[in-house]
């Protein structure tokens, strides 16, 4: 039984456990619905040990092909945009997206915020995308408290729009930023954002490289479905994008928008430092060639599509 838009009628969470519950129940449920916290929440809660819930995302390299990869990156995963017949049509349903989810979506979840003011922390927000998060430096910009702006951020996280991507910390005796790291989940979305219609203007863009690190990184996720993926990052300059365990192993990445990405001192700290057991450069070139001893550059679309 597939029971679609859940999040209107969450009174069947008790019904379907006492039916989940019956004695020599053979039928399965797929619920689909809204990214509403406190659905997840009731879920979880009435259905404890019956249920596994499933993140859907959009498109991917691993459906779309490694030749799709620029377009993909510039369009996002979003089915309809990535299908379009144009990059303009694309940009227009992503405009037409973004003020759904601001003007019908945002409220039918139960949030109260004014949409032309979410629009502008939005966009505001795609400036700092691949950057630490900074409350304060957003709350002056919109003359907001920093709670506001949290709960802000944290609608947005809530329902899948951004990621928060927490620091690793380990006693190194070293003073590591422990504040997260902001990414769009979808590059389509930033690129609206930031008025990124197509990608000779996204390749001339200040945001080149922080957009590539985004959507690279959202693939290797993807790929690996870590339990908890972090970044590592010191006051004193050292830092990794991405760090996980993997199979008992540790593993770090870094993402380089170059041809031929080179081994850095930063790189090396980490190898040192976190006793990784690999650290991959990902790039997007088309060999995977070595750096250095445990240090491997890997095109992008290889390790989304074949793995390591």
């Amino acid at each position: 039984m597939i029971l679609d838009e859940i999040q209107n009628s969450p009174g069947l969470f008790p019904v379907l456990r006492g039916l989940v519950d019956r004695p020599g129940q053979t039928a399965r449920f797929l619920i689909l619905g809204s990214a509403s916290p406190h659905i997840l929440r009731q879920a979880s809660e009435t259905l404890a040990g019956r249920v596994e819930c499933i993140e859907l995302s959009g498109f991917d390299l691993s459906e779309t092909g490694s030749d799709a990869l620029n377009s993909l990156w510039l369009r996002g995963g979003f089915p309809r945009s990535f299908l379009a017949h144009s990059d303009e049509d694309s940009f227009a349903w992503r405009e037409g997206f973004v003020r759904t989810y601001l003007e019908r979506d945002i409220p039918q979840l139960g949030f109260r915020i004014p949409s032309t003011a979410m629009r502008r922390f939005w966009s505001m927000l795609a400036h700092y995308h691949g950057q630490t998060w900074n409350a304060s430096e957003l709350s002056r910009s919109m003359g907001l408290s920093d709670k506001t702006i949290r709960n802000y951020l944290d609608i947005l996280t809530g329902t899948f729009m951004v990621r928060q991507l927490q620091p690793w910390f380990e006693n190194l005796g070293k003073r590591q930023v422990k504040a997260p790291k902001i990414y769009f989940r979808d590059s389509g979305l930033l690129h609206h954002l930031l008025d990124i219609p197509t990608r000779h203007h996204l390749l001339g863009h200040p945001k080149l490289c922080a957009s590539w690190e985004g959507f690279a990184l959202e693939e290797v996720i993807r790929a690996f479905q870590p339990s908890q993926p972090y970044f590592w990052s010191t006051h004193s300059g050292a830092e990794l994008d991405l760090v996980f365990m993997h199979k008992g192993k540790r593993l770090g990445f870094e993402f380089k928008f170059t041809e031929a990405p080179r081994l850095t001192a930063s790189m090396r700290t980490a190898m040192a430092d976190l006793r990784l057991d690999q650290l991959w450069v990902v790039y997007p070139g088309q060999h995977r060639f070595p750096r250095d001893q445990g240090v491997n550059a890997i095109p992008l679309s290889q390790m989304a599509l074949r793995g390591l």
